[in-house]
């Protein structure tokens, strides 16, 4: 036995013994000793043995006060993976509350991932669903990840680099997100160091170098802040801030400011009994000196998503020095340092859980809500990394309630924030009374209302603003359960009409050729085949033909085709795809284009995109517009017409009076008198379109008006090089 790590044991057990029971201490030796054998004979890269990292982290939480089954797993915790004992033989000996805890730390080294950082989210979910279980998992892995930093030294360059962007990018944030305030700084300066030797040197050398020139001016401000409360009979005391090496560096990068920059500003904390004298103390030295106007924030009445409280402001010193002040209690000073790890620091007998705590709660809550929704670990994780960013706004429901959501977020954002079913159904929103943009970022203090309707659903253009994972998430999730119903329904479709040409439907089928066909293409049910069909990932022909396995000519097969065309409605949603190079419109005659992973695209029967693969059945389907379509459909018109004033508005003017929406406009001069505009509008059918065609003939300016198709692209491009740079980018049909 290693005598330097009995005396560590003795010395842990003498320092539990100050808040835990005799019988717990014993608990947790028994522990040690068990966890001693387990490792006999494995040493660390230090060349310790390896039970001495089990004791650090062991001592990690008893700082933090945890309770003893916490401190049992921490000196189990590497004993599931790194010996031959299972999680049943430690349940039998210590009980299953320890035997979960160990096994939730336990990380995910056996399981082969594809890539690395698969691996690192994978091990971020499972870390998830234990803290759902008990938050003391997260404790217990923070201590052991803070050990393993602190132990860096010895490991190879490649290896020290990547975990301590690790630590930045997963561990640092967490332990933000849970007011665990220094083991963050830690986390944050140990990875700096490891990360950017050399930046950090060079931080770590200048701070140093000017620490001696601040001296004076930092002791002048104390002493004029300590006089200032002893007149106004304030009890308190004041602390001179320093500024952490990474802060410093972020702040240069992040602000693109000098080192002497943001050396300039001078930080205190002045820590008092009560919350009464915090306002009272901000008063006094805003009397003292002047605030800076916008930078006073009151996070003791609104308390940041962490837990975290105090008064913050910004102050013009003597000389203009500007002095960062932090005013909080004692009780705050100890939440901001430990967060959650203050539930067990400064409880006292089994009172309710801390704000801390029920705040840990309800984000690992969220983590789990983000997990069912997420496609894989890798989406997952991408989600959870933005939600552990600090920077916050505040805003308020209608009726007053307060939701804290990242910067930058919008009323999707606070849609979904309220609850997944409103942020689903949600249609508008109005900001302060006044309805405003879905995509606006919203600020502090704002009022949002949001309008919902029972027919509203996602939009796929909402994932380019939001900001929070749980929008993200949830937006995706919804648009991948309804891309995947309407493929099936597509894939149905298709099957069905493939299978006519063969005289028979889906449901006639038997269900020993269905399992027999599901088999040969390896899918686990029939609405896997069918999405697979109407993604265009399988050939529905071919499908067909497996399942009704026939002996008929080519010529028979292509007219039996003819008979059974495929009814577009104009609402089969996210599989069904009009093509933008001919812009087709209910009354052309189609085609239907079987495109991979998009699903079908439909073409104008004489589109050139499409004119080497027109007759391949394998690529092609005979498709009509369903006498009942509806929607609204896009096509593009070119319109020649007399320069004058205003004549866009009349354009417009005349488009919009016909019940068309215009989607995009542009315009070419070709000389001074006359112009040419491409208009993209959008319209119910062919009768439809000619009614606007009609009401922009009556223009009097309009010389000509014509639909652009495809079919005369290429013409138009070989006859105009050399003469005019633009006009092969419209495409014109001079036959309309």
């Amino acid at each position: 036995m290693d005598v330097r790590a009995t005396d560590t044991i003795d010395s842990l057990a003498s320092n539990l013994a100050s808040y835990l029971v005799a019988g717990q201490v014993n608990s947790v030796r028994r522990a040690y000793y068990y966890a001693e054998q387990a490792h006999d004979g494995q040493f660390r890269r230090s060349g310790d043995p390896y039970v001495t990292h089990p004791l650090a982290v062991a001592n990690i939480l008893c700082d933090m006060h945890m309770d003893h089954q916490s401190l049992m797993a921490a000196l189990l915790h590497d004993v599931i993976e790194d010996t031959g004992i299972s999680k049943t033989a430690i349940k039998n000996q210590f009980g299953g509350t320890v035997a979960d805890l160990v096994d939730g730390v336990s990380k995910l080294n056996k399981i082969n991932f594809s890539s690395r950082a698969e691996a690192q989210a994978e091990n971020f979910q499972k870390m998830a669903m234990a803290m759902a279980k008990d938050l003391r998992v997260i404790l217990v892995k923070i201590a052991d990840r803070l050990h393993n930093m602190r132990t860096l030294g010895v490991l190879a360059p490649e290896k020290r680099r990547r975990i301590a962007r690790e630590t930045l990018d997963i561990y640092a944030p967490i332990a933000n997100r849970l007011g665990m305030n220094n083991v963050r700084v830690e986390f944050e300066e140990l990875g700096f160091q490891a990360l950017y030797p050399m930046r950090a040197r060079r931080i770590a050398t200048a701070v140093k170098k000017i620490r001696g020139n601040r001296k004076e001016i930092v002791s002048q401000i104390q002493t004029s802040l300590e006089a200032c409360l002893e007149r106004e009979g304030l009890p308190g005391r004041t602390i001179g801030r320093e500024k952490h090496h990474f802060s410093i560096y972020q702040k240069m990068r992040a602000q693109r400011k000098s080192f002497s920059e943001i050396m300039d500003v001078y930080a205190f904390r002045i820590i008092v009994d009560k919350v009464d004298t915090c306002y009272r103390v901000l008063g006094a030295v805003h009397n003292l000196y002047k605030p800076v106007p916008g930078r006073f924030k009151d996070y003791i009445a609104i308390p940041k998503a962490n837990g975290y409280q105090s008064l913050h402001t910004t102050l013009f010193g003597m000389h203009g020095v500007p002095i960062e002040i932090q005013i909080r209690t004692e009780e705050m000073e100890a939440m901001a340092n430990n967060g959650i790890a203050a539930h067990w620091l400064y409880k006292s007998g089994e009172e309710s859980p801390s704000n801390a705590h029920m705040r840990a709660r309800e984000w690992v809550n969220g983590l789990l809500e983000l997990q069912k929704s997420a496609g894989n670990s890798l989406e997952f994780i991408e989600h959870v990394k933005i939600d552990l960013f600090p920077d916050e706004i505040y805003v308020f429901t209608p009726k007053g309630s307060i939701f804290e959501l990242p910067t930058g977020s919008t009323a999707v954002d606070f849609a979904y924030a309220i609850h997944t079913d409103v942020g689903n159904s949600c249609v508008a929103c109005r900001i302060n009374r006044r309805l405003a943009p879905l995509s606006e970022p919203l600020q502090s203090g704002q009022t949002v209302e949001i309008i919902t309707a029972a027919g509203g659903q996602p939009n796929p253009a909402w994932l380019s603003f939001v900001t929070t994972g749980k929008a993200r998430s949830n937006i995706r999730h919804y648009l991948k359960n309804q891309r995947h119903s309407e493929s099936v329904s597509l894939g149905r479709r298709l099957l069905n009409k493939a299978l006519a040409t063969f005289n028979t439907q889906l449901d006639k089928i038997p269900h020993e050729s269905i399992d027999q066909v599901l088999k040969q293409t390896n899918q686990g049910s029939l609405d896997n085949l069918l999405a697979e069909i109407g993604l265009g990932n399988r050939m529905a022909y071919m499908v067909a033909q497996r399942l009704v396995p026939n002996n008929r000519t080519q010529e028979e097969v292509e007219k039996s085709e003819s008979q059974h065309s495929l009814a577009i409605r104009g609402s089969e949603g996210l599989v069904m795809n009009y093509a933008r190079c001919c812009h087709p419109i209910p009354g052309d005659p189609i085609v239907g284009h079987v495109s991979s992973g998009r699903g079908m695209v439909i073409h104008t029967d004489d589109c050139n995109n499409i004119a080497d693969i027109r007759d391949n059945p394998e690529k092609c389907v005979t498709v009509t517009w369903d006498p009942d379509v509806e929607g609204e459909f896009s096509v593009e018109l070119r319109v020649e017409l007399e320069n004058q004033r205003g004549i866009i508005a009349t354009l417009a003017t005349a488009v919009t009076g016909a019940e068309a929406n215009i989607e995009k406009i542009s315009t070419l001069e070709r000389d001074a008198r006359l112009s040419i505009v491409n208009l993209l509008i959008s319209v119910r059918n062919r009768v439809h379109l000619a009614q606007v065609m009609k009401r922009i003939r009556l223009i009097s300016a309009v010389s000509s008006v014509s639909r652009v198709k495809s079919r005369a692209t290429r013409k138009v491009i070989r006859n105009t090089i050399g003469s005019h740079p633009f006009e092969s980018d419209h495409g014109k049909d001079p036959a309309g």
